[in-house]
């Protein structure tokens, strides 16, 4: 399969690395030349504490159009960078080319395809013009939860702190011949995969670390371990996941664990940074929106109150301000 992955980061880059050895084509995306060059010249390394690969025939480049139609595009940078992609992604569609997405927080494409009341709304938060929907065709996109945590740490290497699962799903639930066949690949290249035959139901078990730990730790400095043995920072965790299930919830979802039980197993990561503190110590700009923004609307839609999640919401924000005008 001709696989182009669009950011060769901490999550593109593991699943590229993996794919490529597995004997899928695997081409990257890539706009940090310095980080482009060293996997050009000595392959992607991905390590972890029990391994380390690398990735040698892999292709790199910063051009959409040198890379050319592709089978399978994922889209591996952060949600608030989709739309500075566009136009210039459609360079790698096909006919049947498949988008797969793999940010956290809530999708662009979350009302699509679920038959709900709020069926084909859009999600100002992180598609507010709805300018991705108008470039991204609704029957491309399979969706992909992402359970491992990582990051790049020198030119050409990413570390994998945990996790080895990337489950899929169409979004109206079906189990498609693509769908099993894109699970299938995904295991036969080491990783764990299912077909989720509800991934909205996934996509907010994961949303709930999201949305509290990632502001939390921005705001803080502190690791998953800090945040959750630290009593106040883990009740505070707790209240934004409480509002963020009631929200769920009225949107028709099952919890299927508890939030003690999601917050031990964030625990249990360990002294991991998140994302987001990353991007905070990087001085980069913050993925807010889909992970903290998408929810305080979705408690909009819903009449939810969300006071704990406003309220990180507008500090993080208010951060993000302050980065941005560094």
């Amino acid at each position: 399969m001709n696989i182009c992955i669009v950011g060769a980061g901490a999550i593109g880059g593991m699943l590229g690395a993996r794919l490529a050895l597995a004997g899928e084509s695997v081409t990257f995306i890539e706009k940090n030349r310095e980080h482009a060059d060293a996997i050009r010249n000595n392959g992607l390394r991905v390590e972890s504490d029990a391994e380390a690969i690398v990735a040698k025939n892999v292709t790199v480049t910063d051009s959409f159009a040198e890379a050319g139609e592709q089978d399978l595009v994922i889209i591996a940078v952060k949600a608030h960078q989709i739309p500075l992609l566009l136009p210039d992604l459609r360079a790698l569609f096909g006919p049947k080319t498949m988008v797969m997405t793999v940010q956290n927080g809530v999708p662009w494409w979350y009302f699509y395809g679920n038959g709900g009341p709020y069926e084909g709304r859009t999600i100002a938060a992180v598609d507010p013009d709805g300018f991705i929907d108008k470039h991204i065709e609704r029957e491309r996109i399979v969706g992909c939860i992402v359970y491992p945590a990582g990051e790049v740490i020198a030119p050409g290497v990413v570390h994998v702190v945990e996790g080895n699962r990337f489950s899929v799903g169409e979004l109206d639930g079906s189990k498609s011949e693509r769908i099993e066949a894109l699970a299938q690949m995904l295991i036969r290249a080491g990783f764990k995969s299912f077909v989720l035959e509800d991934i909205r139901a996934e996509i907010w078990l994961k949303l709930w670390g999201n949305l509290s730990f990632n502001p939390i730790s921005a705001l803080t400095h502190a690791t998953l371990a800090g945040i959750c043995r630290n009593p106040q920072s883990r009740e505070l965790a707790a209240a934004m996941m409480s509002e963020a299930q009631q929200i769920g919830e009225k949107l028709g979802i099952q919890f299927r664990h508890t939030i003690e039980k999601r917050i031990a197993g964030a625990e249990a990561v360990g002294e991991h940074k998140t994302s987001m503190l990353q991007d905070v110590e990087a001085g980069r700009p913050l993925e807010i929106d889909a992970l903290v923004g998408a929810v305080v609307e979705l408690g909009k839609l819903t009449e939810t109150p969300t006071p704990h999640i406003d309220a990180v919401y507008a500090c993080v924000r208010l951060l993000n301000d302050s980065l941005s005008s560094r």
